[in-house]
């Protein structure tokens, strides 16, 4: 017992601030920097890629697809989620109010820190029906085997705001709180240089991983297609957002709707998870009418889509009776359609002929020539 709480004195009441951020890789001209945070983003894109690649080829996918997808999702994604953080959080990048004293060279750096994960996800959805279009399989498969991937990226590639010292909440006296340096560029102003803060990265880290164990066995339990799985994450990641968002107290734009000012994120946060309850229940209210397929219709690997056309087919095609039994039908055939059927039905003549002596040898292959020349040359519109 005394063990245990010797071992429980020294774990520490707080969070520490990181004293590693990065590390230079020395080259002729100088050096290359290589942020904690660049890595943090990297190992989030390496465990989702991993994730989804397993969950893309149990859907049975070309080999190799999601390569060819996320080759066009991910610079797609960069781009949109920087590009919503700099409309999110214009001062540094144009100066407060738009006066023009910011600096716009800032907006490429971001190893600084600073992607919003709604332009991420838009973007990276257009570079991912892109890439989609030109392997021959289905946007929607695609997002529902990547949802789970894609919040465990995001679970892992948060701790980058640990490393940058940003994002955090409020002060707490909690004994898991964050330590900031408070010579750091992102402390606050006016606060004690020991206060503990939110950390909000924690938080939203472990919201997701627990949102992967959740939407594996919601898929597992419902096998959820044509994109529900994706408008699922879109709905739980949404919900966590809003409250962790509410915590944090970095600059950010502030909207006034419904008479209520808040950040933009927890808007967008409550406007996404609208949008994704709405599309969550529309399509599942949509019966299934295709296969469960990851192929576009008529991308196909050869044979599989054999079989249902050619079912198809078979329903179109109606086989005709192959006996005919009246002789009203028999008499409408043409001649030379009727083959060996005259050889054993006697004809209209032949019956109508007076009984008489039976034919020699030469009268019957005089008949038998008869017959086939008369077949031979058919009379114009009998066929049909």
């Amino acid at each position: 017992m005394q063990t245990l709480l010797q071992a429980a004195a020294m774990v520490p009441a707080s969070i520490p601030s990181p004293d590693w951020s990065g590390f230079d890789i020395p080259l002729p001209w100088g050096t290359l920097r290589i942020h904690a945070y660049a890595l943090c983003i990297l190992a989030g894109i390496v465990v989702g890629l991993w994730l989804t690649s397993v969950r893309w080829a149990k859907r049975g996918a070309p080999e190799g697809s999601v390569w060819d997808i996320v080759v066009w999702a991910i610079p797609f994604g960069i781009i949109g989620g920087r590009l919503y953080h700099v409309v999110s959080s214009p001062d540094a990048y144009f100066g407060p109010g738009f006066d023009g004293t910011g600096d716009l060279s800032l907006i490429p750096q971001i190893q600084r820190g600073g992607l919003g994960i709604w332009g991420a996800v838009v973007l990276g959805v257009v570079g991912a029906w892109i890439g989609c279009r030109r392997s021959g399989v289905k946007l929607s498969a695609f997002l529902d085997a990547a949802a789970p991937g894609l919040l465990l990226a995001q679970a892992v590639g948060r701790w980058g705001n640990y490393f940058n010292q940003e994002l955090f909440g409020g002060p707490t006296t909690l004994p898991w709180g964050l330590q900031i340096d408070a010579d750091n560029p992102n402390f606050p102003a006016g606060t004690p240089a020991d206060t503990l803060f939110h950390p909000t990265f924690l938080y939203e880290s472990l919201w997701n991983l627990a949102g992967v164990v959740i939407l594996l066995a919601l898929d597992r339990k419902f096998n959820f297609r044509r994109s529900r799985l994706f408008w699922l994450y879109a709905m739980y990641y949404t919900l966590g957002r809003v409250w962790i968002e509410a915590m944090r107290i970095d600059d950010a734009e502030q909207i006034s709707l419904f008479g209520i000012t808040t950040r933009l994120n927890v808007w967008t946060s409550i406007f996404v998870f609208l949008a994704a309850l709405v599309a969550f229940i529309l399509l599942g209210m949509k019966k299934r009418t295709e296969p469960d397929s990851p192929y576009l219709p008529g991308r196909e690997p050869a044979g599989e889509g054999d079989g249902k056309e050619a079912l198809q087919a078979s329903d179109e095609v109606r086989d005709p009776d192959p006996v005919v039994s009246d002789s009203e039908s028999r008499d409408n055939l043409p001649d030379n359609q009727s083959g060996s059927r005259h050889a054993s039905v006697p004809t209209e003549e032949a019956a109508a002929a007076p009984a008489g002596p039976t034919p020699g040898p030469d009268a019957t292959v005089a008949g038998k020539s008869g017959s086939t020349a008369t077949g031979s040359a058919p009379e114009a519109g009998t066929t049909k």
